[in-house]
């Protein structure tokens, strides 16, 4: 099948469709939803391992190394860019939830910038109450179930089993 820049997708040249077939998000808010309680856990673990490692990093470094604190704010969203920019394509808690983070306009992988974005949208719709209602039930209206910082950020998340 014939890839150029013209194609849309995975599906070859004048396929207008998304790339991503609706069937392949089935049950996914209810997976996702667990999946982020156990990416709770690993941002905690995580958070802490950093902690300690800027903490040697500033005795090495004679105190200097110590500014570093200044990101564990953003360890969520380090941790996300991480796990799903890289290969498997998905968090901890996605893996364990069959769950993987897609291009929502090829079908293919998405970049750690992208990754971050998407993470750090959807922890600022988590911040607030509203937001997160008004995000999981444009997720729960469409036949994708994108979710509205899917919708900005370009992304699906497909199950991978």
């Amino acid at each position: 099948m014939a890839q150029g820049p013209y194609s849309t997708g995975p599906y070859g040249p004048g396929y207008t469709g998304p790339a991503v077939e609706p069937r392949w998000t089935e049950g996914a808010i209810g997976r996702r939803f667990f999946a982020y309680l156990i990416d709770l856990v690993m941002i905690a673990i995580f958070t802490v391992v950093l902690w300690f490692v800027i903490g040697l990093v500033g005795i090495v470094t004679f105190g200097l190394g110590w500014v570093l604190y200044a990101i564990l704010p953003l360890s969520a969203v380090i941790y996300s860019a991480i796990t799903v920019g890289g290969s498997a394509q998905s968090t901890i808690g996605m893996r364990i939830f069959g769950l993987r983070v897609v291009d929502a306009a090829t079908g293919g992988r998405v970049g750690m910038l992208v990754a971050a974005v998407h993470a750090l949208l959807f922890y600022l719709a988590a911040g607030t109450f509203v937001l997160l209602c008004i995000d999981v039930l444009v997720g729960m209206a469409r036949a994708d179930r994108r979710m509205g910082h899917d919708l900005l950020a370009g992304v699906t998340l497909v199950r991978s089993s």
